[in-house]
Order: structure tokens, then C-alpha cells, then sequence
């Protein structure tokens, strides 16, 4: 059995309708430190972040401790951008688009979130994963078979626990909940 641990990224800097790429701010900063103090005892263990600044900042504090470089996975990455939808109307579209199922997106939508959980569920070492909330929360859709695109409202730097089994992902526990904003 392989047990992931699916972390939810640090507080951004800015939001995704202003910077598709913003790094952590101060708080986001101090969440991923927090974080790393809590996981260094697990380690080391493989680390993996999604290709987004973000994610590389919070897993380079777990990385700090362990003496680790994240190997960058774009499979883990932000849910796409709809096409052809301007920076400054992503959020109105998120909004729509975190209440309704991965169904209602259509199948460019379906195969990302295919793409999360085939993925993780091949990967065969305990593993440290810093992804995004729509990835977490797709990663938990496939493990218990809800095709809803929220599933849990994911506070930042909360870790949900994933197992391997028979090369499907099941849900040991899911990650702290918080009021989350879209930033």
C-alpha cells in the first residue's frame, strides 16, 4: 500500500484573476512553514509539486527540512483555464463551474480530473504532493466516486490523506476545511 499526502498550497499573493502564477504571500509563507514542521517527522518521503509557483514554495519548505528537491508534475496542476475566457472573468467562471460536477464541464474538464487521479494512483512510494484545491478535490471525486468538483471546502496548507490500494485512491482522511476565498 502506498499513502499520499495531497497538501493544499500556502496562501497566494494574488488571485487567479490577476496573476496566473502568483508565488506565496507572507501569510501563505508562514502556512507552508507550519505545514513542514507538522509532515518532517513522516520523512523523508518522495515530494512532488505541481509546476505553479505556489505549490513549489510550500513543498520547498517540507524540501528544506528533508534535504529535498520536488520533482514538478504538471498532471498536479491548477484546473485549466476555459478557453477564450478572458484573466479578469476566471473567477465568475470558477465560481459556476466549484458548484456544479465535473460532468457538467464537459470532457476536457472530465480528463483533468482523470488525469489527477490516474496519476497519483500511479505513483508507488509514499509520496508529499503540493497541488491546488480543485486538484485535491478531484483526487478525493476519484477516490470516492463523487463527481461533484467540490467536494471538500480545503483550507490552505490542510493535507488530505490518500491510500493506494489495487491501484485505486482511497480517501484515509480528508484535509482541514476552512472558509476559503477565491483569491
Amino acid at each position: 500500500m502506498t499513502r499520499l499526502y495531497l497538501v493544499r498550497h500556502g496562501r497566494a499573493s494574488a488571485g487567479w484573476n490577476v496573476d496566473p502564477d502568483p508565488g506565496l504571500d507572507d501569510l501563505g509563507r508562514h502556512q507552508a512553514e507550519r505545514m513542514a514542521d507538522q509532515m518532517q517527522p513522516l520523512g523523508p518521503l518522495a515530494l512532488v509539486s505541481s509546476p505553479l509557483a505556489r505549490c513549489q514554495q510550500t513543498a520547498a519548505a517540507l524540501g528544506r527540512r528533508w534535504d529535498a528537491q520536488a520533482h514538478i508534475e504538471p498532471r498536479v496542476t491548477e484546473i485549466p483555464s476555459p478557453i477564450g475566457v478572458p484573466i479578469s472573468e476566471r473567477i465568475e467562471w470558477l465560481r459556476i463551474a466549484m458548484a456544479g460536477t465535473w460532468s457538467d464541464l464537459g470532457q476536457r474538464y472530465t480528463e483533468y480530473r482523470d488525469g489527477v487521479g490516474s496519476y497519483l494512483a500511479s505513483l508507488s512510494t509514499d509520496t508529499v504532493v503540493a497541488s491546488h484545491f480543485i486538484a485535491i478535490n478531484a483526487a478525493i471525486g476519484v477516490a470516492c466516486d463523487d463527481d461533484r468538483v467540490v467536494i471538500r471546502s480545503l483550507d490552505n496548507c490542510s493535507v488530505t490523506v490518500v491510500d493506494i490500494v489495487d491501484g485505486r485512491l482511497c480517501l484515509v482522511e480528508g484535509g482541514r476545511e476552512g472558509d476559503t476565498l477565491i483569491r
